[in-house]
């Protein structure tokens, strides 16, 4: 009976030391690069270090689901993460950095260091990988071609990738590794089986849907404010003539979200900070809702306190709405013109031309 006792309270004593993660439902930033300092691909951190710490995801986040490991110890394996967009760009850039004592790339297989990346980008959830299809019946391959990496995609990341790719895109869709679709650089300065620090750049596209022909794809829309589902972990090998891994360190509670999506994480789209923000900027677009009626419907996109709007249609009329809907009566290419007015002052947008209707 002392045995059971002992094992019972070993079991209870492991389970508590972990991270309670399952009791909080924790939430990350994206950071907004402006569209005129957007980061150079070349494993070089000097384009992120505008980025506030705030925005780093260390491995205070992460946990050992492996169970090899009650807690992080810097001098074994120390990653940092920074998760970053562009507005008008469906891109999410990454920035690894981590120290590891002994770095295993040396095969040509998976066996790797890795950053097993997982990214949802519409929150769609559920399963994604084929042993997961809810339908059982289902022949494998035919699962991983319709569904594999098709709502949500998983990236085995190789810290580093030597004599071969940068990534495995663990599906159906390969082509989502390379340009025009994502971008990667390494700077690192130690052989299989050292220790060192490494820098790890790249950047992604995610996809509402992913299938096997890129004709076929449809890009998730990244807009301010919108959450992605992300989540991460970083297997950790030591020996490279040993399969078993030294750890297993991930940041969602969840060790099956590598192929749930529903165990990602929130990150947000954050709005570019104050400082590198102005006061006031006037900006808009539109969108012709009937050609045939030459109708056009206007928004207002400017940034900034704003009491006041002028809008010049370029045909002579003008309004103060502030998301107008516009008919030309004739045919013609337009320059349409949008002033706002607000405690810090005045800005105008113009547009030449865009607006064009026959």
């Amino acid at each position: 009976m002392l045995k059971y006792y002992f094992i019972a309270f070993t079991f209870v004593t492991f389970f508590l030391t972990q991270p309670c993660f399952a009791q909080e439902k924790r939430s990350y930033k994206i950071f907004q690069f402006p569209a005129n300092q957007i980061p150079q691909i070349d494993g070089n951190d000097a384009d992120w270090r505008m980025v506030p710490d705030s925005y780093t995801v260390g491995m205070d986040q992460l946990w050992d689901d492996s169970h090899k490991h009650q807690q992080a110890d810097a001098k074994n394996l120390d990653v940092k993460v920074k998760v970053a967009w562009v507005k008008g760009l469906n891109r999410l850039y990454f920035l690894y950095q981590a120290y590891d004592d002994y770095w295993d790339f040396a095969l040509p297989g998976l066996h790797n260091d890795t950053f097993e990346l997982v990214v949802d980008g519409d929150q769609s959830g559920g399963p994604f990988i084929e042993r997961f299809h809810p339908n059982k019946e289902i022949d494998n391959m035919d699962a991983y071609f319709s569904f594999h990496g098709v709502h949500a995609q998983n990236y085995h990341i190789f810290t580093p990738a030597q004599g071969k790719d940068w990534t495995l895109a663990w599906g159906s869709q390969p082509w989502i590794k390379g340009l025009p679709y994502a971008n990667s650089a390494y700077n690192y300065h130690f052989k299989p089986g050292q220790s060192g620090k490494l820098t790890l750049e790249f950047w992604i596209t995610p996809f509402d849907y992913a299938g096997n022909d890129p004709s076929r794809a449809i890009e998730s829309i990244l807009t301010e404010n919108k959450n992605v589902g992300l989540s991460w972990a970083i297997i950790d090998y030591d020996d490279v003539n040993k399969n078993g891994k030294n750890g297993f360190w991930n940041l969602s509670k969840e060790h099956n979200m590598f192929g749930n999506a529903s165990f990602l994480l929130p990150f947000k789209l954050m709005p570019l900070e104050k400082q590198f923000t102005t006061a006031l900027a006037a900006n808009w677009s539109f969108k012709i809702i009937d050609m045939s009626r030459r109708m056009v419907a206007f928004k207002d996109e400017s940034h900034g306190k704003i009491n006041s709007c002028q809008w010049d249609f370029g045909d002579g009329t003008t309004s103060k709405e502030q998301h107008p809907i516009h008919q030309y009566r004739e045919a013609g290419k337009y320059v349409v013109v949008l002033w706002v007015q607000g405690p810090n002052g005045k800005s105008r947008r113009a547009k030449v031309w865009d607006v064009a209707v026959k």
